[in-house]
């Protein structure tokens, strides 16, 4: 037996293969997959949130940049992997995502994506654990080249709905948690997972609030793979869907009747009439996508401040990608 172990620990160190991988099988990447999701919680170092000082998006590198090097954005890469139906814009190589459904992890319900300048913030590209978060809790210690990766890691990237990903804002579990109760569990399991490759630590709250998700799915493991599971999902049906989007549709028809039809109340006699007010002034204003970017606040979706048509260069409601 001695002359058997004592062959194997001598092939593993021929091949360099770290002592005692001849016997196990060990996750590569760092996340701790396929390990249960709570050892995995209670390996993380607990500390308070550092300071949010020092924090800008260009800390974590270009946002939406083509790491792996196929020719298409990470943005679109995600939009790729996660939709399906996809439907792409003409001579971009399959890259541009034109179209597509999503069955957001986040609500449980079905979006239809259509890229465009009102339409695409239907569906945004959610960072699992917030790059702010992140920043605060470990990652303002790691290089450049790390924090980059951590940024554009698709096992840290998900495609949700736009308003749930708005909502998220930069939340941990402590927090924000998907009102799909189905995909609580997967989500925090993720979230730790992504926490170990980085070597980034939980706050005592938020450890706490991981731990009661894991109590009713004591069998989670961390996840070993990028996308979504869509078994863990809840279901909302096309006519659901359709029906939701009718009614919000009819609100906002409604809403603009409204405000076309009040007019002020006829006088005797003609009035002169009255001085136009000027238009109401961005709280936030960037000369170019690259004073965006300096100041940590791209990509810009429709309706944040700072967000202009002229910084949105394909009109699809998303500027400075």
């Amino acid at each position: 037996m001695m002359v058997v172990l004592s062959g194997l620990l001598a092939a593993s160190l021929a091949i360099g293969l770290p002592v005692g991988s001849a016997y196990a099988d060990e996750p590569t990447d760092g996340t701790g997959a396929g390990t249960s999701a709570t050892e995995v919680l209670d390996s993380l170092e607990v500390k308070g949130r550092a300071p949010k000082t020092g924090y800008k998006r260009t800390q974590f590198g270009k946002a939406w940049a083509d790491v792996d090097h196929n020719g298409c954005d990470n943005r679109n890469d995600i939009l790729n992997r996660d939709l399906t139906g996809v439907r792409h814009k003409w001579r971009t190589h399959n890259c541009v995502v034109k179209s597509g459904k999503l069955h957001d992890p986040y609500t449980g319900k079905d979006i239809k994506f259509k890229k465009g300048k009102k339409t695409s913030t239907a569906v945004q590209i959610d960072h699992v654990v917030a790059l702010s978060d992140a920043w605060q809790k470990g990652a303002q210690k790691l290089s450049e080249e790390r924090r980059t990766a951590l940024a554009n890691d698709p096992y840290n990237l998900l495609a949700v709905q736009g308003r749930a990903n708005q909502k998220k804002s930069d939340g941990d579990a402590a927090t924000w948690l998907p009102s799909n109760k189905g995909f609580r569990c997967e989500y925090v399991a993720r979230q730790i997972g992504v926490k170990h490759k980085y070597s980034l630590w939980v706050t005592q709250a938020e450890k706490e609030a991981m731990a009661k998700v894991l109590s009713s799915c004591p069998t989670q493991t961390v996840p070993d793979y990028t996308g979504v599971k869509d078994s863990t999902a809840e279901k909302t049906t096309e006519s659901e869907q359709t029906e939701q989007t009718q009614t919000e549709q009819s609100a906002e028809q409604a809403q603009q009747t409204q405000q076309t039809t009040q007019a002020p109340a006829p006088e005797p006699a003609p009035a002169p009439a009255p001085a136009p007010q000027p238009a109401p002034q961005q709280d936030v204003y960037y000369q170019n996508c690259t004073a965006a970017r300096a100041a940590g606040a791209t990509p810009i979706y429709q309706g944040q401040p700072g967000y202009r048509s002229q910084l949105d260069r394909d009109h699809d409601g998303v500027a400075c990608e």
